[in-house]
């Protein structure tokens, strides 16, 4: 019976690991998708357009259906 016990803890823990390791991943990719928008924009703050901004939600919202279907 402590093996069983032992297992479901186990189980339980990759929840909060798996938060922690997507947090930091998805504010790494942040800041790298920050960086090159600076990057970008030489001459004042980067003009983004209602256009990008669509096509830019639509692939983010792509990315995470493909990532739900793994």
């Amino acid at each position: 019976m402590s093996e069983q016990t032992t297992e479901i803890t186990t189980v339980e823990n990759w929840k909060p690991k798996v938060l922690v390791v997507g947090g930091v991943l998805g504010a790494a990719v942040g800041v790298a998708a920050a960086y090159l928008l600076i990057q970008r924009a030489k001459d004042g703050p980067p003009k983004v357009t209602a256009g990008e901004g669509v096509k830019l939600g639509v692939l983010v919202f792509g990315l995470l259906r493909s990532i739900a279907n793994l």
